[in-house]
């Protein structure tokens, strides 16, 4: 009989997909046919010529998974799929039986399957289709993934666990993501206490891991809608920190870090050559993961053909101005894509110790 843990989480971005593949890269250790489904997704992509969830692409291709893409992701939800719901247009009971299906012919190929559930718990009751309602439509145990904290946690845990309760979905198992190394020892403690006689335990997941979190250099040029020039190596290089050029040049070269972005506008030239000459420099090579430039106003000729004959990484935004690149890059949430080869590599490192896979196998 196939074991099955669903993934959900108290909301977006608490690590339900990390959490997914360090899941499947443990069980692969120790069972035959590891499996994935994504039941709803709200994250549409095309991938080997179908419409699947953004997420279940990502796994298919990490895991070699494509020959069970016809069931990996059997709800996609695309614009307009709630009105039409709620119009009549679909029908909730096909999903839930294409859902069930899928389920069902996946279980048949695998010895563990994991079932990804889409945003907070409460997405996809339009369709009858929230996490917890799905957890018990399959039968499948709950894992829910939260952030760190300890108010924070208590508080969205218990929101989340009464539409667990109100569904009749089995939580057996609350994962603390993100959680501060210095603090992870007392924060589980004191969550422990806080749940003390909860029909679910608590555990910890990963610490905090900026090389996790930060996005890579072409995930800014992918947000930003451009194109990455000079060194094409740089791709795949995670960015640590993000400065914006707009102090001295000699301020912002005594301002670097490691792995630092530099926005820098079109009109600054001599940082701009100042920092191309930097980067062929081993004690500033590592700082500088790449420049975007901004700004309508053309690049200088002689500026230019220093920038390229540098090789520094960098992208041209002319439509963007400073703050506007900025601001994208600040609020953007860095989801793991299956290019990033050094971000996936990393996170099935970790998951060896930070993810205590024969407890939780246990208690599934």
């Amino acid at each position: 009989m196939t074991k099955r843990i669903f993934v959900a989480a108290t909301g977006q971005e608490c690590g339900k997909t990390t959490t997914s593949i360090s899941l499947l890269h443990m069980a692969r250790k120790k069972y035959r046919r590891v499996g994935f489904i994504k039941p709803l997704g709200p994250k549409p992509t095309i991938y080997k010529g179908r419409w699947v969830d953004l997420d279940a692409a990502l796994i298919a291709e990490i895991f070699d998974l494509d020959d069970d893409l016809d069931w990996m992701s059997p709800v996609v939800l695309q614009p307009g799929s709630t009105r039409q719901l709620l119009d009549g247009k679909i029908s909730a009971d096909f999903l839930r039986y294409s859902v069930i299906e899928a389920a069902e012919a996946i279980s048949r190929r695998c010895d563990f399957l994991v079932i990804e559930g889409a945003g907070h718990l409460g997405v996809g009751s339009v369709a009858g289709l929230s996490n917890p309602e799905m957890a018990r439509l399959l039968n499948a145990p709950m894992l829910m993934v939260t952030d760190a904290g300890i108010g924070r946690v208590i508080d969205n845990v218990h929101l989340n666990y009464a539409l667990c309760q109100q569904k009749q979905a089995d939580l057996r198992l609350v994962l603390v993501n993100k959680l501060l190394t210095s603090k992870r020892e007392n924060t589980l403690k004191y969550l422990s206490k806080a749940f003390s006689g909860m029909p679910f335990e608590i555990m910890g997941g990963f610490d905090y891991s900026p090389v996790l979190a930060d996005p890579t250099v072409k995930h800014v040029a992918k947000l930003l809608n451009i194109f990455l020039k000079g060194n094409q190596a740089a791709q795949q290089h995670i960015i640590h920190h993000v400065h914006l050029g707009a102090a001295s040049t000699q301020r912002v070269a005594d301002l670097l870090e490691e792995s630092t972005l530099i926005i820098v506008t079109s009109t600054r030239n001599e940082l701009l050559v100042t920092l191309a000459s930097l980067y062929n420099i081993p004690e500033y090579h590592s700082k500088i993961v790449g420049l975007v430039i901004p700004g309508l106003y053309p690049i200088s000729k002689v500026t230019q053909q220093i920038l390229d004959r540098s090789n520094i990484p960098y992208m041209r935004a002319e439509k963007l101005s400073s703050a506007e690149v900025f601001s994208a890059i600040a609020n953007d949430n860095a989801k793991i894509h299956p290019e990033d080869k050094e971000k996936i590599n990393l996170l099935q490192d970790l998951a060896e110790t930070a993810i205590d896979f024969d407890a939780i196998d246990r208690l599934f």
